[in-house]
């Protein structure tokens, strides 16, 4: 695949305007110009367009080398398996590593030594470690003085919404299409409250160090570490659930001749 392209954000409703991760699968693949290529996965194609849009530009790049390796997941039978291991990587992955960020060892190391969530059976442990690490993370954000001024609360949504943003929103809407019962969405919630005020008490020391004038940015860069880590972690669960082989690009015909074309698919 030629490296003289650029993956942009958002959908585009031309490719003169620009295509996204998926909409150059469907210029590869054959199909028409479109963000929903036929030929991908459903869970792959949530996780690709989430993560896409969750990256800044440069960050957005490091996902051209899948692209191809995309084609020919649709209907292969391995979505389900794919959907549990995004909602296991929330769980296990995802949450504690802030956790841990946030000096909440405690908490980050009962999500770590559970057993891989594969299906709703491993739910009920992973919720009660979810709970005590939101109880914890929440109170490692609460201590101090300045916990409820508006600033404070300004600082915490958005020390969350960035924790949560990119590689984390993507996983969850991997997931949720095939986990998305009550009882996902009830894990879903505790990982993204538990790990966004570890995030939001990382930003917020931060903060207090820096003084009001460069306390935004020294916040960014305190997330800044984990957040990069948590995209090359989001980046390897995506190598996890595509074909082990790539299908040689660009390929001719509508859905690309997938039914015979030469993948080896790896078994979960």
């Amino acid at each position: 695949m030629s490296t003289d392209y650029t993956l942009s954000y958002g959908t585009h409703a031309t490719p003169d305007q620009g295509r996204c991760a998926m909409e150059w699968v469907s210029h590869l693949a054959g199909e028409p110009h479109t963000d929903q290529p036929e030929c991908v996965s459903p869970v792959v194609r949530a996780f690709c367009i989430a993560l896409n849009d969750g990256l800044e530009d440069g960050p957005r790049q490091r996902l051209r080398p899948y692209l191809t390796r995309t084609i020919g997941t649709a209907d292969d039978g391995f979505d389900h398996q794919r959907a549990w291991m995004a909602m296991d990587w929330l769980i296990r992955t995802y949450t504690p590593t802030w956790l841990a960020a946030a000096d909440l060892d405690d908490a980050a190391n009962r999500l770590w030594s559970l057993s891989e969530v594969t299906s709703a059976d491993g739910l009920p442990a992973a919720s009660d470690a979810l709970r005590y690490a939101r109880q914890h993370a929440r109170g490692a954000w609460g201590a101090g003085p300045v916990t409820w001024l508006a600033a404070g609360v300004a600082a915490r949504a958005t020390a969350r919404e960035m924790a949560w943003a990119t590689a984390a929103a993507a996983a969850w809407a991997a997931a949720r299409s095939g986990v998305g019962d009550t009882a996902g969405d009830r894990a879903r919630a505790a990982a993204r409250a538990a790990g966004g005020d570890a995030a939001a008490s990382i930003a917020r020391a931060a903060r207090a160090g820096a003084g009001r004038a460069a306390g935004r940015e020294a916040a960014r860069e305190a997330l800044a570490p984990t957040l990069e880590a948590l995209q090359h972690s989001a980046l390897g669960l995506l190598e996890r659930m595509l074909p082990t082989v790539a299908l040689k690009a660009p390929v001719a015909g509508r859905h690309a001749g997938l039914a015979g074309a030469p993948v080896a698919v790896r078994v979960y």
